[in-house]
């Protein structure tokens, strides 16, 4: 998939992308995590600690379910995604969210606004991982929590193929039948291949200032949920 080669056309293609998907984004959660992204989702806001008047920022916010579930815990959470449309999504489940549409690569927000960032999904989309992870590194306080939910990529060979065959398989699958497009989600694994993996991202973490980065396996080690701490 040429369009991953580089930084700019890889911005290009997922920003269309996640503008067709956007109304499905849900249902396509729940299918591709075999109904479990929900109780991921919970593991993640919980592992943030997150309490009354905690200053939360969620990333890549999509139509709003780690951001609304860390409201429910009383933080004064901003969801950002660069879809507009997600956002308009978000708005309908809750019409008085505070939602912004912007770039993970350049956040407009000031330095050390906030005690927790979570993103679900959103770093292996990015264009340069290393800029979203600086940036936010730069709007974290001293002493504040990056989560993130995502795929993993395997290390062992035999079981990455597998794997992205799979996603390869139900994504042709569900983007011939909710858009007429098997390539819709072909996507997926193809975002896959080029990502650094869970063990990669936490070293970068670690350049980018975070003091510490740890990542927890879910599913057998084919998602991750990174926890690192400015």
């Amino acid at each position: 998939m040429q369009q991953l080669d580089s930084p700019d056309t890889k911005q290009r293609y997922v920003r269309r992308l996640f503008a067709t998907i956007a109304d499905r984004y849900d249902l396509i959660t729940v299918v591709l995590s075999c109904g479990q992204d929900a109780r991921w989702k919970r593991r993640l806001v919980a592992l943030s600690g997150a309490d009354p008047g905690a200053r939360a920022l969620d990333l890549a916010c999509g139509t709003g379910d780690i951001a609304f579930a860390l409201a429910d815990r009383g933080a004064r959470v901003i969801g950002l995604d660069v879809t507009h449309r997600m956002l308009q999504l978000a708005r309908r489940k809750r019409p008085h969210a505070a939602l912004v549409t912007g770039d993970m690569m350049a956040l407009p927000f000031g330095d050390a606004q906030f005690d927790i960032v979570t993103t679900g999904y959103g770093i292996r989309n990015v264009p340069v991982i290393d800029l979203a992870i600086a940036e936010i590194a730069r709007v974290l306080r001293p002493g504040g929590t990056l989560l993130s939910l995502d795929f993993n990529r395997p290390v062992n060979a035999l079981v990455r193929g597998v794997y992205l065959g799979y996603l390869a398989i139900v994504g042709s699958t569900l983007g011939f039948l909710l858009h007429r497009d098997p390539d819709t989600y072909r996507y997926i694994p193809e975002s896959i291949k080029r990502y650094p993996g869970a063990a990669g991202v936490c070293r970068i973490a670690r350049e980018q200032g975070f003091v510490s980065c740890e990542y927890i396996p879910v599913l057998g080690g084919l998602m991750a949920i990174h926890v690192a701490r400015r």
